[in-house]
């Protein structure tokens, strides 16, 4: 996994949950997210780096540096 995509979702989830410094080993709940904001989170991956997260996985994975992963195993899929 590359952390510089860890850092992007990272990123990605600052500006979907109006927080402040999220790191890459945040929990998604823990900085505030929702439902709401998992769904748009999910869906701007899947612009952003042509992968379809589940709900599923996606709350499962919890961490930027996570979901980072997943993405990565959705690209090599």
């Amino acid at each position: 996994m590359e952390s510089s995509l860890a850092q992007e979702i990272a990123e990605l989830w600052r500006q979907h949950l109006n927080s402040g410094e999220i790191g890459v080993d945040d929990d998604f709940f823990g900085r505030g997210g929702n439902s709401l904001s998992g769904i748009k989170i999910i869906e701007q991956v899947s612009e952003d780096y042509g992968v379809k997260l589940s709900v599923r996985d996606f709350y499962l994975a919890q961490t930027p540096a996570r979901v980072a992963e997943l993405i990565e195993r959705g690209r090599a899929a």
